[in-house]
């Protein structure tokens, strides 16, 4: 126990940072309109590709077998998540695409 309070007193500031970025981006995310969801979506996307290129670099870097492994389920999981956002993102689209009348 006195470790963790130790911990926590030592990177207090951080850890305030950590906190009160969470509560600011609820906040923000809570008040995006409907019609920028789709922009935003593909922005995420293109974070979330970053993200992978990071996982592939730090796993090339691996010493250990649980490093490889950790970084193969990052670029794993991050590769779904790019994935399932575009496929969201397509169906956002299509929305808004003008039917067909018969």
């Amino acid at each position: 126990m006195d470790s963790i309070l130790e911990f926590i007193f030592q990177y207090r500031e951080s850890i305030f940072l950590v906190i009160l970025s969470i509560f600011l981006g609820i906040e923000v995310i809570s008040h995006v309109p409907a019609v920028l969801h789709t922009p935003l979506m593909s922005g995420a996307n293109a974070i979330h590709g970053v993200v992978i290129i990071g996982a592939i670099i730090v796993m090339g870097h691996a010493s250990t077998p649980l490093s490889l492994v950790l970084g193969f389920l990052a670029v794993v999981l991050g590769t779904l998540n790019v994935v399932g956002g575009f496929v969201v993102t397509d169906r956002m689209l299509d929305m808004f695409k003008k039917k067909v009348k018969k």
